[in-house]
Parts: structure tokens; C-alpha cells; sequence
């Protein structure tokens, strides 16, 4: 019969550093008030012990469970075909990581899940959560501000009664210091987009839109307006279709387009999974790409782009940075964030509000 290995204690690594377990028990939760010799000293006894913090005896002391939750509004099925949501996870996953924070993944299968992510963050399991892919119908903003934790969004907000502007504390969410994401400017990406289309001399262009619940979606769709509304004085309605941001949503939307206006000669895609559904039913309808339709996306997630026939020309968003930038904003947020890295109390190196800049990546599709 194997025995049980004792874990080392936090007497023993005061024992062998030569000092109180009260000091060590502070430098091995962060706090302040040791001198920097001694602090040393229980490092080194620390590591030479091997010595594990009980977790739960240290978030009675930190109030702090070094754990944050990910809350994703997709069902998982969703999740796991779009490596969009891969991406982001990456850069939350490796902010996280630098600072000895685990990552807690909820997913939301169906309206009864919204509950179930409520209990569990106003449980105490999770010192804050980052939010992504909001509908703008989803009750989660208001059950987070329920739960009272620390919270971060992806993406631009766009709950409240006019679908647009109303943050979860109350007021417009851009005037609400509160309410705290990070976005890309999707409305300049697609401009940029289709102007590019416009300088190739396409008139006829179309637009297959995500997701009119999202306001990622919302801002594509206008950036897009505001192209064609400048150069024609006006945005034809035949020419958008809305769409779900999947290959099988863009091979749908492109087929609604070409019964509706077979004459277009460009079309400018919400997302590059929808690009390439897009892509398939123009090659299968004999349509030549770029030289009869020219083709742009959005995201620039490779190799999904340079694995397009033709090669993909995409708007490029730094998904990873996002993430990464998510997860830094919350850890500043967290009890304690400031006084740990030596910061006065006012201290803040980010804004309530990132919003990253887009750029045109030149393939051959367009």
C-alpha cells in the first residue's frame, strides 16, 4: 500500500526561512509591509519546498480566487466551427496565464442557460467575467450587474429599450464609465471595404450582413451604407441580405442575391466564413471571381482566407489582441490589481472603451 505523500506547510516554509508563518502567509498572498530580504527568503524556501497555497484558505485571506470566467452567448456548436471565438480564447487564455489566472469557459446552449451562468457567477467561484458575442435582446448584461462581478465586454454594447444605447447601469452605454469593452471599428473596416470594391469601378454591390442582433453586425451594415449612399445617393435594399456570419448562412444569402439582382458585380461579406459560402455558389453558378464578381470579407482569420479559391480579400481584425486586451482591462479591475503592481490608488492604463483600427488585406478576390 502506497503512502500518502504530506504536502509541504506553511510552517514548515517558515521554519525553514527563519521567520513568522504571519510573514510568510503576506508574501505568499501578496500583501505589503515585508521587507524585501526576508520576502526573498520565503521565496526561496517556497520553491526549495515546493510548497502549494491552499486556495481556499487564501481567497478567505485575498478575497481573490484567481479564476475569471468566459462567457461566450453561443451554443457550442458555434463555438468550436468558428475560429473567430478560437482567437480570442487564445489571447484571453495566454493574459490570463502571465498573471496565474485560470480561465472558467460558460457557454450558453439555449435561453435556460442564462440562469444557470447568473447563479454561477454571483456564487463567488470566479473573480470577474469577460462577455463576448451579445445579442441585443440577451438578458445577460443585467443578470451580470445583478451578480455584482467585475465584468469586461466584447464588443461594442447594444442592449437597452432602443436596441442601441442603454448600458446595464443605466444611461447611454458610450457616457457610462461602468461599461467597459473592447471592439474594432467595424464600421470603418467595412467602409474601407467597399470602397476599395467602389475604386475598382463595381457599382453593383452587395452585402451579405451577420447577424442584425449583434452590433458588430449593425456597424458593418452601415459602414457599408455609407459608401454606397456617397457614391450613388442612395443604398439599393435589394442588394443586402442578412445572414447568420456561417459558411451555410453565406451560401443561402448569395443565392437570395443572385435571384434578386443577377446583374451585381461585387459583393462585400460580414465575416470570411460567410465570404466563403458566398465563394462556393458563385463558382458553381458559372460567376468568375474577381473578373464577373469581386469578393471581400471581414476578419482575416488565415488560413481561411489564403485557403479560398480565390484567395480571400479580407478586412483585418486583431482578434487576438482583442482577447488579450479584454483580459488585461478586467485584471486591472480585480480588488487589490493596483496595489499589487506598486500603482497609486487612480491608477489606469486603459480606457472604459478600446477600439482597435481595421485594415484591407489584398488578395485575389477583389
Amino acid at each position: 500500500m502506497t503512502e500518502a505523500v504530506s504536502r509541504p506547510t506553511l510552517e514548515a516554509v517558515a521554519a525553514r526561512a527563519g521567520v513568522s508563518r504571519a510573514t510568510v502567509s503576506r508574501v505568499v498572498n501578496g500583501g505589503d509591509g515585508v521587507r524585501e530580504p526576508l520576502a526573498e527568503r520565503v521565496r526561496q524556501a517556497v520553491e526549495e519546498l515546493g510548497y502549494v497555497p491552499n486556495q481556499a484558505a487564501r481567497s478567505l485571506v485575498t478575497r481573490r480566487h484567481d479564476a475569471v470566467a468566459v462567457v461566450i452567448a453561443e451554443p457550442e456548436a458555434r463555438v468550436f466551427a468558428d475560429p473567430f471565438f478560437a482567437r480570442q480564447l487564445r489571447g484571453i487564455s495566454k493574459e490570463l496565464t502571465a498573471h496565474d489566472n485560470q480561465l472558467v469557459l460558460l457557454l450558453i446552449e439555449g435561453r435556460a442557460d442564462h440562469a444557470r451562468v447568473a447563479r454561477y457567477l454571483a456564487g463567488g467561484h470566479v473573480d470577474g467575467a469577460l462577455v463576448f458575442s451579445l445579442h441585443l435582446d440577451d438578458p445577460l448584461p443585467e443578470l451580470i450587474r445583478d451578480a455584482g462581478v467585475p465584468t469586461v465586454f466584447g464588443g461594442r454594447p447594444g442592449w437597452g429599450p432602443d436596441g442601441a444605447a442603454a448600458g446595464p447601469a443605466g444611461g447611454a452605454s458610450g457616457e457610462d464609465p461602468g461599461v467597459r469593452y473592447v471592439d474594432c471599428d467595424n464600421r470603418g473596416g467595412a467602409r474601407t471595404a467597399v470602397r476599395h470594391l467602389v475604386d475598382l469601378g463595381r457599382r453593383r454591390v452587395a452585402h451579405i450582413a451577420g447577424a442584425l442582433d449583434q452590433t458588430s453586425a449593425v456597424d458593418r451594415l452601415d459602414g457599408y451604407r455609407d459608401v454606397m449612399t456617397d457614391v450613388l445617393g442612395e443604398s439599393d435594399p435589394r442588394l443586402v441580405v442578412e445572414s447568420d456570419f456561417t459558411p451555410g448562412g453565406g451560401e443561402r444569402a448569395m443565392r437570395e442575391l443572385l435571384d434578386r439582382c443577377p446583374d451585381l458585380d461585387a459583393v462585400f461579406a460580414a465575416n470570411d466564413l460567410t465570404a466563403l459560402g458566398a465563394l462556393r455558389v458563385l463558382r458553381a453558378s458559372g460567376r468568375r471571381v474577381p473578373e464577373d464578381v469581386a469578393v471581400v470579407g471581414f476578419d482575416d482569420m488565415v488560413p481561411v482566407t489564403e485557403q479560398a479559391d480565390p484567395p480571400l480579400t479580407t478586412v483585418r481584425q486583431d482578434i487576438e489582441e482583442m482577447g488579450r486586451l479584454m483580459a488585461c482591462m478586467l485584471l486591472e479591475d480585480l480588488p487589490g490589481a493596483r496595489e499589487r503592481d506598486g500603482a497609486p490608488a487612480a491608477w489606469s492604463t486603459l480606457p472604459s472603451a478600446v477600439i482597435l483600427p481595421t485594415t484591407l488585406v489584398r488578395r485575389a478576390s477583389a
